[in-house]
């Protein structure tokens, strides 16, 4: 059992020992969580493929991904929850092998409906990797060298989604779609192998209690906004009913989930606790994250469909058109954290979200005419003006929460980016179908004027970010929960000197309540001593 620690001890420097056994844990989760998300844009180039392959419909192909981002939509919500009652061992174990069993079953699937069953699998590992890092992120890097840290994590974010298609499409220009599992699978093992030898528990553990009348709202509320909105992004528009039924069903389950939450947070029972967001920075952060991944996942799809069905590109052309973008935030993230670290969002989120709008704009000038290397070029603004906003803006909105929310803000970030990629999919498709024209409406593809007229709306939206950044201020460090070592108070405290005090800053890796607590074995406590863990 860990010794509890007086809320008046001294802080002490995190040891080396400790910051080093700390950064190979994030170092693991970082690469299996950017192996599982990588996996999630890896279908749509090869729907082609499967169709004739497997012989199956266009829409029955569409269900490998729609399926993989409704898992995601149920299953993140609960991670709140799961994190309070299991311990970080058991919760990466689990999400590892579940994507590893996910894609061994892929690779060998004789036909569509195993297949599918396999990106459900994979999808219920994916979904609690990465609520999982970001809670461990926090709980273990302290508070000034959050920005960098949070940084590694966005090329997770935002380069992942990216490559899928790029990755995707040069695997199926030598082999066939089953090598898109089978290259995953080698990663697979090795991070859960690694992660079984290496991952140690950090954080609290409550004895919390799953709200079953939650969880049957959340299925519908979650699941039914995403899918419908997929139904709403498909091209050709026929299921405009289907898909506004189930939007409408998601909205009301929504809603009365949202209501329950409101009633279990008073006795801290909630299943997503929307505490969350009382934090104003929290609140801003979400906001704006929201529209920014509406406009990557927008992006993302209707980018290769404008070089393909209007530039006349090969679909390997298309996938390498984006890698720039991706390569791009990859390199800038770590500058950004770095950056974040030393003076705070604003100087990094208000120029993101001019760049961003910028590009977007400049998307609407697009013809049939462009030349490849002015779509990278667009493509490469709106890249840098995400990077600009995303890793600030995570950075500021999870620091502003207290210990015992972090679990519920993590599982959030993650629940928010896959309903706004899900929105950002159905309303770029959705108005480049409804702009299409006569030649779009006859051949079910896209064009030029309905690309202009998608980014004309994604660029009106993205208007929205520039006063919700010039709002944004940089967030002092949360106190702990009840219970939990006090850390300094930091609120009237300036960047300077917040960056001075927080060089003494241990990480929050030790928190003691009555219910017991499951801490980094070995890791240092405030007054120095050394706990075994519990």
């Amino acid at each position: 059992m860990t010794a509890s620690v007086p809320a008046t001890a001294p802080s002490t420097p995190e040891l080396p020992a400790d910051h080093a056994r700390n950064m190979l844990v994030i170092r693991l989760l970082l690469v299996s969580a950017f192996v599982v998300i990588l996996n999630e844009t890896l279908m749509g180039v090869a729907i082609p493929e499967l169709i004739r392959d497997l012989g199956i419909t266009a829409t029955a192909a569409q269900w490998l991904t729609t399926a993989f981002m409704l898992t995601l939509a149920v299953v993140i919500p609960i991670t709140g929850f799961l994190m309070l009652r299991f311990s970080t061992r058991t919760m990466f174990l689990s999400a590892m092998s579940l994507f590893t069993i996910g894609t061994l079953i892929a690779s060998m699937a004789p036909g569509f409906e195993v297949l599918l069953a396999a990106r459900v699998v994979q999808a219920s590992g994916t979904a609690i990797m990465m609520p999982l890092l970001f809670t461990t992120v926090f709980a273990l890097v302290p508070p000034h060298m959050r920005g960098r840290v949070v940084g590694n994590i966005s090329i997770v974010i935002s380069v992942a989604p990216a490559l899928g298609p790029t990755v995707s499409g040069l695997i199926l220009a030598v082999a066939d779609w089953r090598w898109l599992f089978i290259t995953m699978l080698p990663f697979a093992i090795g991070g859960l192998t690694l992660g079984a030898a290496r991952i140690v528990n950090v954080g609290e553990l409550r004895p919390v209690k799953l709200d079953l009348l939650s969880v049957a709202l959340s299925i519908p509320g979650f699941g039914g906004l995403v899918y419908g909105l997929s139904l709403l992004g498909e091209r050709g528009g026929e299921q405009l009913v289907p898909g506004l039924i189930s939007l409408v069903t998601g909205i009301v389950a929504l809603s009365l989930f949202a209501w329950r939450q409101t009633v279990l947070q008073r006795t801290d029972g909630a299943l997503l606790d929307l505490r969350t967001f009382a934090s104003r920075e929290f609140a801003l952060a979400m906001a704006t994250i929201t529209i920014a991944s509406m406009a990557l996942f927008g992006a993302i799809i209707l980018i290769p469909l404008y070089v393909q069905d209007v530039l006349g590109a090969e679909a390997v052309i298309s996938g390498l058109l984006i890698l720039p973008g991706g390569l791009l935030m990859a390199f800038a993230a770590p500058y950004i954290g770095r950056r974040y670290d030393a003076v705070g969002p604003r100087s990094l989120v208000i120029p993101g979200a001019i760049l961003l709008s910028a590009s977007l704009w400049g998307m609407t000038l697009f013809t049939a005419t462009t030349p490849l290397w002015l779509v990278t070029v667009a493509n490469l603004g709106t890249s840098l003006g995400l990077a600009l906003l995303f890793t600030p803006l995570i950075t500021n909105g999870m620091s502003s929460l207290t210990p015992q929310l972090s679990s519920y803000g993590s599982a959030i970030v993650g629940t928010v980016q896959q309903v706004a990629g899900a929105a950002g999919i159905a309303l770029f498709i959705s108005v480049s179908a409804a702009f299409a024209g006569p030649g779009g409406a006859d051949t079910d593809s896209v064009t030029a004027e309905g690309v202009r007229a998608a980014f004309m709306v994604g660029a009106i939206i993205a208007l929205v970010t520039i006063p919700l950044v010039l709002m944004v201020r940089r967030s002092a460090p949360a106190g702990p929960p009840h219970g939990a070592p006090v850390e300094h108070d930091a609120s009237s405290v300036d960047d300077d000197q917040t960056r001075a005090v927080e060089t003494d800053h241990s990480a929050e890796i030790t928190a003691t309540n009555s219910s017991g607590s499951t801490t980094l074995s070995g890791a240092s406590t405030k007054s120095g001593a050394t706990s075994s863990g519990s």
